[in-house]
């Protein structure tokens, strides 16, 4: 699932980009709590359930590299 760029960045590198995507999903949520209309709930909301996604998979990186 993952691909060769992330395989290839550091520890420290990932961890940087964890700690984003962590804040960009708390960004998302407060927008999601400020907006109003449909629309842009159903937009944040696939963008929060991306970002979730994307999260998830470097943090499994991170473990199995922990393990090693």
């Amino acid at each position: 699932m993952s691909t060769d760029y992330e395989d290839s960045l550091s520890m420290d590198a990932l961890n940087d980009r964890i700690a984003i995507l962590e804040d960009n999903i708390r960004q998302l949520i407060e927008q999601a709590a400020a907006a109003s209309g449909e629309q842009n709930e159903s937009r944040i909301a696939d963008r929060i359930s991306q970002q979730n996604e994307e999260l998830d998979r470097l943090l499994k990186i991170r473990e199995s590299r922990q393990k090693k």
